[in-house]
């Protein structure tokens, strides 16, 4: 072993420029592919870490117009999603349904203390939209059933909000505020990148708005589903449901406008898987340049060393350490050059993290120690390709025309 990598190193050593200069190829191979496996990583990164990613088992209902006339109703009916629709789909779609919610957006509203006041347009909402909107809560809790169940007038407010009205964000919580003519008990502070809604429990909006049966949407929350197949079931049958109560035909999709949030998801990631398997197809071809140019130097040092292979072939050196000893050198090369480029791809992909971090658009964009070990059995295997062929032919040297060979 220690004179194979002896002779390795005798090899490299005598042709310095050549192999510096088929070595740059390699490098440059696979820095670009570690760039562009970090890029695609980011945005995968991103993708998965985004809220739609945690909420994402969801189908989303809006009020709709009939396109199709169906059981004596012309075509052109407004369907409008209702309260009773909530437990309807509850009760009649158990495989699928796990929990019904809905929202309502108020205008623009004054909430005062007697510091000072803000005006934001309040959200009622039930304990679903947590999840929803990423809230996090700092102090206090958000919205629950018991406020829902009671009509209670709680307030979920923002942190910078809550600095506004009471000097001190976590001292909020069991303090009071003013709006629309009643006294609303804050029981929440949250923090949040770019949100200020005002949170309230949904039922007591409904109240203030006049608690008609009707609500501008329905947010679905769906269970049992796993691949694109049981979201289109689980939309196709709570479709099938709410077009029965609201007397429509199933297969207007005009009636109820439905967002598939989850089957929308699942198609999304596999437009990223196959964004991440193009870069390794990219990324291998630039590395082939590399490849044919450290095939071409293993065939140039075979034909330099003919006379030197007769003489092992003379002396009863087999094919077979003649062909690892070709592969061992093609290796080595590879995998040195191809180490230099995965280090400063490394280097790359940091530097370019510090300057994204913080943004949506790339998140994280570096390489794993996953990535790393399967870039390494790409270099062996390209390695190995790299000089087969200059192998192959090296043990089919004559030893009788090797040593006549100067």
């Amino acid at each position: 072993m220690f004179d194979l990598f002896r002779e390795i190193s005798q090899t490299l050593a005598n042709n310095k420029l050549r192999t510096f200069l088929t070595g740059i190829s390699v490098a440059w191979g696979i820095f670009m592919l570690i760039v562009l496996l970090g890029m695609a990583r980011g945005v995968v990164n991103s993708f998965e870490g985004s809220n739609w990613s945690k909420t994402s088992n969801k189908i989303s209902i809006y009020q709709g117009r009939t396109s199709q006339s169906y059981k004596g109703y012309a075509e052109g009916r407004l369907i409008t999603p209702e309260m009773s629709d909530m437990e309807y789909l509850k009760e009649n779609n158990p495989d699928y349904v796990s929990d019904v919610t809905s929202y309502i957006y108020m205008g623009s509203t004054i909430f005062s203390t007697s510091k000072d006041y803000i005006s934001v347009n309040p959200q009622g909402v039930y304990p679903y939209e947590q999840k929803q909107d990423n809230v996090n809560v700092i102090a206090g809790r958000f919205i629950n059933d018991s406020d829902i169940r009671e009509n209670r007038k709680t307030i979920v407010i923002e942190e910078k909000n809550a600095k506004t009205l009471f000097g001190d964000a976590k001292e909020a919580v069991g303090k009071r505020v003013d709006a629309m003519g009643l006294s609303w008990l804050v029981v929440g502070v949250y923090s949040h990148e770019w949100r200020d809604n005002v949170y309230l429990p949904f039922s007591t909006v409904k109240l203030l708005k006049g608690n008609d049966r009707d609500v501008s949407n329905l947010t679905v929350e769906i269970k049992n589903v796993s691949t694109i197949e049981d979201g289109e079931s689980a939309e196709k049958e709570i479709r099938n449901s709410l077009a029965g109560k609201h007397e429509y035909s199933p297969e207007d999709k005009s009636g109820l406008y439905f967002y598939n949030s989850f089957t929308d998801y699942l198609k999304n990631k596999t437009v990223f898987g196959i964004l991440s398997l193009s870069v390794w197809i990219i990324g291998i071809f630039t590395l082939l340049s590399g490849i044919i140019g450290v095939s071409n130097i293993m065939f140039v040092s075979v034909r330099e060393r003919t006379h030197e292979i007769g003489i092992r072939r003379a002396i009863g050196a087999k094919p077979r350490n003649i062909l690892v000893q070709i592969l061992a050198e093609s290796v080595v090369i590879t995998t040195l050059f191809g180490y230099v480029g995965v280090v400063l791809g490394m280097i790359v992909t940091q530097i370019i993290s510090k300057f994204t971090e913080g943004t949506n658009f790339l998140k994280n964009p570096t390489v794993s120690m996953e990535i790393a070990l399967e870039v390494t059995v790409v270099l062996i295997i390209a390695g190995m390709i790299a000089g087969f062929f200059p192998a192959r032919k090296a043990t089919k040297v004559k030893p009788v025309e090797a040593l006549r060979d100067e």
